[in-house]
């Protein structure tokens, strides 16, 4: 069920050509298409609109000016809001040693002016769906998911001398609301959520920032082992302002919503609220990426026994 709701999300597409003719017909080729289009006039634009939005792709030229193409993907693979975000280069320039350098350099795909509209629209279709299986993003949220989050959190333990910290987080009374409102709406939920998480972090600067999504309504965040639980409490506070706007105004208002159980009988739920698990790197000899975020998750139980958006600290240390 999850994948079908997924697959009819409507991509999100950043079309970025300083060329305005060009740029329209390319967003006319994919909004018919179905896409959803935003579009940017150059580099620096580019790089301001895909770190707000967090578009599924970006399409955009080489040649532009204030930041070209290039350098604009050199800022969005170092920013870890925008790091896999798939890239197509859009431009005039076709000798081969141009494509192989820019796909080198971390593109997904090159397209060459003039195009044909059916091959556009196929190569952005084929850059999703491989995006989404070698980097393992997440469809709803765009986030990586459990490949990449393993193998960040294992070339991190890799170095033990390096501490570090691991969140995981999870939604409260998720389940309630996806039955009151419908997948849809929980659908919304999720993704509000990832963007909490993202600006949370942003708000809280370290080179060493990461953000995953497990699946369902649980997240992994990695930091620095001095901005970890300042995360956690600026996670629940953040998520516990937006969330009111999700409800309705009368289930808003009241502070819970009903749902029948099993039995049929009508049990209220307050609002959806977070609960975040933090443990260090250095609470234990973990040996496996696995472990840690396990370890993190059973921390996040305890933090589930309080009433609304609560985090809880692994104090254990070696």
């Amino acid at each position: 069920m999850a994948e079908s709701r997924e697959a009819a999300r409507k991509h999100h597409i950043l079309v970025v050509d300083d060329d305005a003719d060009i740029r329209r017909l390319v967003v006319t080729y994919l909004e018919l298409d179905g896409f959803q289009v935003s579009e940017a006039a150059d580099g620096e634009e580019a790089v301001a609109i895909a770190t707000d939005v967090r578009p599924d792709l970006i399409l955009m030229d080489v040649m532009m000016p204030k930041r070209s193409g290039t350098e604009a993907m050199d800022h969005l693979r170092g920013d870890f809001r925008t790091a896999y975000i798939p890239i197509v280069f859009l431009t005039a320039k076709s000798l081969t040693g141009d494509k192989v350098a820019h796909l080198l350099a971390g593109a997904d795909d090159y397209i060459v002016k003039p195009f044909d509209p059916q091959e556009l629209v196929a190569r952005v279709e084929v850059a999703l769906r491989r995006s989404q299986s070698l980097r393992g993003l997440n469809p709803l949220t765009g986030l990586p998911g459990n490949t990449v989050i393993t193998e960040e959190i294992s070339s991190r333990l890799a170095d033990p001398s390096h501490v570090f910290a691991c969140l995981y987080a999870d939604l409260d009374n998720f389940k309630a609301f996806n039955d009151h409102y419908g997948f849809t709406r929980g659908d919304e939920v999720i993704r509000a959520f990832a963007t909490c998480l993202l600006q949370v972090l942003e708000e809280h600067p370290s080179r060493e920032s990461f953000a995953g999504h497990v699946g369902g309504d649980d997240f992994v965040a990695l930091t620095s082992e001095v901005a970890a639980e300042s995360i956690a409490h600026a996670i629940a506070l953040r998520f516990d302002h937006m969330i009111p706007d999700l409800y309705d105004p009368e289930d808003r208002e009241r502070g819970y919503i009903e749902v029948s159980d099993r039995r049929g009988e009508a049990r209220r739920f307050p609002l959806c609220s977070v609960s975040v698990g933090v443990v260090f790197s250095d609470a234990r000899p973990f040996e496996t990426a696995a472990e840690m975020a396990e370890t993190a998750a059973e921390v996040k139980g305890i933090a589930k026994k309080q009433d609304g958006s609560s985090f809880a600290v692994d104090r254990r240390r070696k």
